[in-house]
């Protein structure tokens, strides 16, 4: 038979809320800190052409 579930705190669905969206933070700004490397040429793992103007 099925059983309701007990429901879940506000402290622990908010804690959980906070970890998926540092995971966001974290992932955006290792972006942010690729970009600006392929920006300024700085990049060791990129390979990037150079436009000579």
């Amino acid at each position: 038979m099925a059983v309701p579930k007990k429901r879940t705190s506000t402290s622990k669905k908010r804690i959980r809320k906070n970890i998926w969206k540092k995971a966001g933070y974290w992932a955006a700004l290792k972006a942010f800190s690729l970009g600006k490397s392929l920006f300024t040429g700085n990049s060791k793992s990129f390979f990037v052409q150079q436009i000579n103007k």
